[in-house]
């Protein structure tokens, strides 16, 4: 069933060329943005890529929430960025590398001069300011055990010591030995209060072994402030022993004057717990919460906590979605929120009262900014466009953009059309994917086919601008793209999430498999004959799996993808996620770790594959991708090895991305275009 939802793009200008990998380092990348206290500015980080020096440089920007008055705040060489209005909305307080490590610095609006505000002896890596105006809420990584007087001092010390020190060995007891691309060193993130002006910071966590912010991606969203300015509450993940193998995150409540210890609010959920919101009045702390220890993938619900009572409720336990953020109305009647859905990331209203659930905006991959007077601001991204800002009313009427830093960039890049589509997928169930047609698009004309399988596998190939994984890049090289949300896929209802547990080569891959036929059958334009399927970390598992089950595609691009599930289990750090989706440990339920696994299917294996590995990645770790290439190699399949030593799970230095990009088109254009070639069994030599 075709599902007629066609996203047109607007008319390109003579001087035009087609989209690449320069393109996406081109576009200037919004993310961010905060509302003024009086509603009438929005301030954002802006990233620029500097593909000469290899990396990518962040400045802050202000625009008026009509859309006018569009100004670019700070223009230093380093990076300026964690933008945070003051209280009373005179200045802004920031983040820069300028003083040759990162320091909260502030941004006098009336005079548009930045001071220097801390100096301390270790980075600070995140600055929220306190209502009250006089202190700020800082995030840095200490030792624990370090003394309170002198811990930053300490901190420093232990820091310099080990850099200098020739003995580069390193000794554990307990898990984790690293985790995401860095070696645990037994250091913490902790939030600390700052009297502006003042002296040391005071560690609001003093000898808590354990990290507010989380580890590796929490920033201060997991953090809140009470409007009075009395208390904070964070969420935290403590260094215990199965912290590898658990899930359980908490919310920390503790005085901001450093009166009292911690106190957990969630004892009762032994799953996560994370981003609290205060409601205006203070009187109410909203969060999200799952329900299912050691599942990282369960639906998120909202809860709220009565702070002077501890009474607490579950606020949509009857919405089958997973929301993502959390923002109050001024009156507090209401929450606003975003999740996965049907293939977009849309935004939400929430009636605290009841629960009941509004849409604001369907279309687009969407971030919740705040409120001014009447209006949602919010920020958007879509498969032909990366974010912007608009505003709103709150029903979703009256959208209107007030940025647009792109356009040009946007007009002179030809994308592909795209549009959405629906079929019947594995367990009888709707299954929904994207098309998107290759530039200059004749129907008369037969195309080849990117097939793209996103990660997770919880995960969504959605209506959104990729800065990695962009299928434009692939219809701007001639191709038509496919992308299908299999199960396991976010936005179509916690069932269809929770059926690829167990089952990680069987319904999704059923689903990919339709999904292609389907798209193959409905739109004559595409070259069956002619398909590349491509993946990264579940889809780089998929590309394994598929190597081993079908001889349907021209050839495949596997990166970061597992070959053995067994071993992989020993070679990770995340230890939660292979026993939830392979039901618990292999030494006591080896069977599901060998129901599908590609390693066993190495024998059928005849596809040309291209493999690409981080060195880095310590989630998927590289002697996998190795050991790819090695199977590949040894039968004689046409193969390459495209090897990243200083990438993690992504591949995100500017020079490395145009090189991944340049050798993936390469290969798929040598088998769908060209016809193979090459060495014999395209095995071809290191090195070259």
């Amino acid at each position: 069933m075709l599902i007629s939802i066609l996203f047109a793009i607007a008319c390109a200008p003579a001087d035009t060329h087609p989209f690449s990998v320069h393109d996406m380092l081109a576009m200037n990348r919004i993310s961010d943005a905060h509302v003024s206290p009086d509603g009438k500015h929005v301030l954002f980080t802006v990233r620029v890529t500097d593909v000469e020096a290899n990396k990518g440089r962040t400045d802050l920007w202000m625009v008026d929430v009509d859309g006018t008055n569009l100004v670019q705040l700070t223009k230093d060489e380093a990076n300026d960025s964690s933008g945070r209005w003051s209280s009373d909305g005179s200045a802004i307080w920031f983040l820069s590398t300028r003083s040759g490590n990162s320091q909260v610095w502030k941004h006098t609006l009336s005079t548009n001069a930045d001071e220097q505000m801390t100096k301390f002896a270790i980075d600070v890596d995140g600055v929220m300011p306190f209502p009250d105006g006089k202190r700020l809420l800082l995030a840095m990584e200490v030792y624990p055990d370090a003394g309170r007087e002198k811990q930053l001092a300490e901190t420093a010390a232990r820091d310099e010591a080990m850099s200098k020190s020739k003995i580069k060995a390193r000794i554990y007891e307990t898990l984790p030995i690293r985790h995401w691309d860095t070696w645990e060193d037994k250091k913490r993130s902790h939030v600390f209060a700052w009297t502006i002006g003042g002296g040391d910071p005071m560690d609001l966590m003093q000898g808590v072994d354990g990290d507010a912010p989380t580890k590796p991606f929490g920033g201060l969203e997991e953090v809140d402030i009470s409007p009075d300015s009395s208390t904070v509450v964070y969420t935290c993940q403590l260094a215990t022993r199965d912290m590898m193998w658990s899930t359980n995150l908490d919310l920390f409540s503790v005085p901001s004057d450093g009166g009292k210890s911690p106190t957990c609010l969630t004892t009762d959920n032994k799953a996560t717990d994370t981003q609290p919101c205060f409601s205006p009045d203070g009187k109410t702390l909203a969060w999200l919460r799952m329900e299912r220890p050691g599942y990282e993938s369960d639906r998120l619900r909202i809860a709220l906590m009565n702070m002077e009572s501890g009474k607490m409720r579950v606020l949509t336990e009857g919405w089958d979605r997973s929301p993502s953020q959390l923002a109050w109305a001024a009156d507090g009647s209401h929450l606003y929120t975003t999740a996965d859905n049907f293939g977009q990331k849309a935004l939400f209203t929430v009636d605290v009262s009841n629960g009941d659930i509004g849409m604001v905006v369907q279309q687009g991959t969407n971030d919740m900014v705040g409120l001014s007077g009447d209006r949602v601001v919010f920020a958007q991204d879509t498969l032909s466009s990366p974010t912007e800002l608009f505003t709103c009313a709150r029903d979703g009427t009256g959208v209107h953009a007030i940025t647009n830093i792109n356009a040009d960039k946007v007009a002179a890049a030809k994308m592909g059309e795209y549009e959405q589509f629906m079929f019947t997928g594995a367990h009888g169930d709707n299954v929904w994917g994207y098309l998107l047609k290759p530039i200059d698009f004749d129907p008369a004309k037969k195309y080849p086919v990117a097939f793209l399988i996103h990660g997770g596998p919880q995960g969504s190939f959605g209506n959104h601008f990729h800065y990695r994984w962009n299928p434009q890049a692939y219809a701007g090289a001639g191709y038509a793209a496919v992308m299908i949300d299999f199960h396991a896929s976010t936005g179509y209802g916690q069932k269809f999430v929770d059926a690829v547990n167990h089952d990680w080569g069987g319904a999704p891959y059923e689903d990919l498999m339709k999904g292609l036929d389907y798209a193959l059958a409905q739109y004559k334009f595409l070259d069956g004959k002619h398909v590349c399927a491509l993946g990264a970390s579940f889809g780089g598992y998929m590309i394994n799996w598929i190597e081993g089950q079908t001889d349907r595609f021209t050839c495949l691009v596997s990166h970061d993808g597992n070959l053995d599930e067994r071993m992989a289990y020993y070679d990770t750090e995340e230890l939660w996620f292979p026993e939830w989706e392979h039901g618990g440990v292999p030494w006591q339920n080896p069977d599901g770790f060998t129901k599908h696994n590609p390693i066993d299917f190495v024998k059928n294996w005849k596809t040309p594959m291209l493999v690409v590995h981080g060195g880095l990645d310590y989630r998927v770790v590289d002697t996998q991708g190795i050991s790819t290439f090695t199977a590949l190699q040894r039968k004689g399949v046409p193969s390459k090895l495209l090897y990243f030593p200083d990438e993690n799970h992504w591949v995100q230095k500017p020079q490395n991305s145009i090189l991944w990009h340049d050798t993936v088109i390469a290969w798929i254009d040598r088998w769908t275009k060209q016809g193979g070639g090459g060495d014999d069994h395209g095995v071809t030599p290191a090195g070259r």
